[in-house]
């Protein structure tokens, strides 16, 4: 298996991401390629991890998810690792990084209500070893894409 990427796995990936439904003949016919190579193209950028899964945009506030949340943590030294492990698996829980400053952790999470969130952090404050946590509402989103534009 190739290590390198070249410019037709960056056309692909391009083509992917606008639409992950499009078929491998509607790839190659766009990018001039047999559809066999489009076909093992994805297979290899698979198998090397840059594609990790194909996956929905949703508009989550017309699913009832008005409210999203960016929130930081303190958290006892040491322990990051195991409270991040259990925040991650929380369902309303969209990103969760380590970071440098003030907070070891930021978490990005969508509710459907304040109740919700308000349920969500005390969950949080009720977990051993959180220190301290600090609550964002994101008034607008003026962009929200999982990635870069390559």
């Amino acid at each position: 298996m190739e290590s390198k990427i070249d410019e037709l796995d960056i056309s692909i990936i391009k083509e992917l991401k606008k639409d992950a439904r499009k078929s491998h003949r509607n790839i190659a016919e766009k990018l001039r390629v047999a559809e066999g190579t489009i076909y093992n193209r994805i297979n290899k950028l698979q198998e090397m991890g840059i594609i990790k899964r194909f996956m929905v945009d949703l508009d989550f506030s017309k699913l009832g998810y008005d409210l999203t949340a960016v929130i930081g943590i303190i958290v006892e030294g040491g322990h990051l690792p195991e409270i991040e492990e259990k925040i991650a698996k929380k369902p309303n829980v969209s990103a969760l990084y380590d970071v440098t400053g003030e907070y070891d952790a930021l978490i990005v999470a969508k509710f459907k209500n304040r109740e919700d969130l308000d349920k969500f952090i005390k969950g949080i404050m009720a977990m051993p070893h959180v220190k301290r946590t600090y609550t964002m509402l994101v008034l607008n989103i003026m962009k929200e894409t999982h990635g870069v534009d390559i």
